[in-house]
């Protein structure tokens, strides 16, 4: 009689290491989450391909993880596979006077940055101290210091998991917004590797620029605390961490999570913070916002397992 396989069992079949019940939060710069049903390292584009291509074949919902930050997973988890990207080659080319920084979608920006001003390339400085990998800067189009990363990504090769296939897009095709991107809007496209196109300069103004920005992290954001980074996006001139202050909210906090006391667009587990802790003060803050100021706030932060 033919054995008839569990999900589980086809899933570990096709996925060598996949492992289950893992808790997200040892996985998530804010160290809250539940477990994940399915857990797997990618750290080949194949293996990375293969996983995706085994989830929608095995009808499994899967989640793409890269650092785990700008991210709040329920505590509840996530019934689903999530695969985390591992890949993370970066290498530097030069064509003419053009240099490329081609960067796996794990690279974790520091290790751009420093390649950049290793090779005394300039345009990245802003990146300095932000705690992801390439391929989720790409997709929320993350920014900084007056600098995006839609300004300096020339192309993006992506797994459209809908399609199967692989596909690249130039810049204008990749449609960045504020804090926003077409991999944001549609994800079936899911990044593997992006190329980066920077201008030769000056190393040591570089290196001025990165200690100027890392300054300013220390001094306006909470290091010492996990985080998932802003949790709203600015408003039109104006910025959210203002709106909160001036709504008295600056330390306010709910179980374990606080309205930083250091910039009120952070919020920061203080000890055990459950995801409904963080939960209920995005709604608070929402709400004095929109009381005092008619302004509707919009999250930054995506959500994971609600």
């Amino acid at each position: 009689m033919t054995e008839i396989l569990s999900t589980a069992k086809l899933l570990k079949n096709r996925l060598p290491g996949l492992t289950e019940n893992v808790l997200l939060k040892h996985h998530t710069t804010f160290g809250i989450g539940g477990p994940a049903k399915y857990f797997f390292e990618a750290n080949t584009e194949k293996d990375f391909i293969k996983a995706i291509e085994a989830a929608k074949e095995l009808n499994v919902p899967f989640f793409i993880f890269g650092k785990g930050s700008n991210l709040l997973v329920s505590d509840n988890g996530y019934n689903g596979i999530i695969i985390k990207c591992q890949m993370s080659v970066i290498k530097h080319k030069k064509q003419g006077n053009i240099h490329t920084i081609k960067a796996e979608a794990g690279g974790k920006l520091l290790d751009i940055v420093n390649l950049a001003l290793k090779r005394s390339l300039v345009g990245l400085e802003w990146m300095a101290g932000i705690p992801g990998t390439v391929g989720g800067a790409v997709r929320g189009n993350a920014a900084a210091f007056s600098g995006t990363t839609g300004d300096v990504v020339a192309r993006v090769r992506a797994f459209n998991s809908k399609t199967l296939k692989i596909i690249v897009l130039e810049n204008k095709d990749c449609q960045f917004g504020v804090k926003n991107s077409i991999f944001k809007q549609n994800p079936n496209l899911i990044i593997l590797d992006v190329e980066i196109e920077l201008a030769s300069g000056d190393k040591k103004q570089s290196q001025e620029k990165i200690n100027k920005y890392l300054d300013c992290r220390e001094k306006r954001h909470p290091l010492n605390l996990p985080s998932a980074g802003c949790v709203f996006i600015n408003p039109a001139n104006t910025s959210a961490g203002l709106l909160i202050d001036e709504c008295g909210l600056k330390g306010m906090s709910i179980g374990g999570a606080q309205i930083s006391e250091k910039h009120a667009n952070f919020i920061v587990n203080i000890g055990n913070a459950k995801a409904e802790d963080v939960l209920a003060l995005i709604r608070l803050i929402k709400q004095k916002v929109k009381k005092r100021f008619n302004i509707e706030l919009r999250e930054e932060i995506h959500y994971l397992g609600f």
